[in-house]
């Protein structure tokens, strides 16, 4: 359903408030480099610090500025599962393909209570659900038993996942317990190759915020089965997927980008602070190996 370069798109802040004007320029760059997606309001976006006016004017406005040229998979994650379903249904109304919704994080459900939540999301919302599994910030980990259970229950509604456990093993166990055709994503910059290699379709990015051209390049290349020139691109992107971690996601990801941009602001919302300078320095250093800068 969903495959190529999807950026997990950074919600730019000016002075304090939502940049929509920097936000639709990005939207436009990204589609005009190849991304074949967009993620508004996930984890890189700050979605934990929005409002919930400003999580729906994020989503709308990237439907809006997106005009039907790629599918917007919007952020619906919430760990109160009734919030979910208020993201998902404006997310649906708004014109999102699908929603991202994370394993909900802090309360740490057992597995029942991961398949009551989405249960609940499937059976109350007609919007296609893309699970997210980063069990490195919601410490839940959506299992593999637990995935094939409700991919199995709800066939037309759950139709992605989004793997951040780092685990590429499970890419074949979700292809054994499912079927080749349900539509893994990648959620590791630096296992994209490796992802794909096992039957991945793509990968939802952060690296893709700064280097579009770049990452849709790459998944081509993949896609075309042209392993010399993945490899070759991989190695230019490598420094910049360890660059865009090496201090708070997403301080690093949107230094970045005002690196490359000069109507971004590298500004992000507490709890989170900006970029350090040796985050900076790292950053810089990727940006050159890549060619960016």
């Amino acid at each position: 359903m969903f495959s190529g370069s999807i950026p997990a798109l950074a919600t730019p802040f000016r002075d304090g408030s939502f940049d929509e004007a920097a936000f639709r320029k990005l939207v436009d760059w990204q589609i005009d480099n190849g991304s074949k997606g967009l993620v508004p309001c996930g984890t890189t976006g700050e979605a934990s610090t929005l409002s919930n006016a400003e999580h729906h004017r994020v989503i709308e406005v990237c439907i809006e500025q997106a005009a039907g040229r790629v599918p917007v998979i919007a952020g619906c994650g919430s760990n109160d599962t009734r919030n979910a379903l208020l993201h998902m249904q404006f997310s649906k109304k708004a014109g999102a393909a699908a929603g991202l919704c994370v394993a909900p994080y802090y309360n740490r459900p057992s597995q029942a209570g991961l398949i009551a939540h989405f249960s609940f999301l499937a059976e109350n919302s007609d919007l296609p659900i893309v699970l997210y599994n980063v069990p490195g910030r919601t410490v839940t980990d959506i299992e593999d038993e637990t995935v094939v259970e409700l991919v199995r229950k709800y066939p037309d509604r759950i139709v992605a996942i989004k793997d951040a456990s780092g685990d590429l093993s499970r890419v074949a166990d979700h292809r054994m317990g499912i079927g080749r055709e349900f539509c893994q994503l990648s959620g590791n910059d630096e296992l994209w190759l490796p992802h794909s290699a096992a039957g991945g379709s793509g990968c939802i990015s952060v690296t893709a915020n700064v280097a579009p051209a770049l990452c849709a390049e790459f998944h081509d290349a993949i896609a075309a089965n042209e392993l010399v020139k993945a490899r070759e691109l991989n190695d230019r992107l490598f420094p910049l997927h360890y660059a865009m971690f090496s201090d708070a996601s997403p301080a690093p990801a949107k230094y970045a980008l005002s690196r490359v941009h000069d109507w971004f602001s590298p500004d992000v919302r507490l709890p989170l602070c900006n970029a350090s300078e040796a985050s900076r320095k790292a950053v810089d250093e990727a940006l050159e190996i890549a060619g960016l800068i």
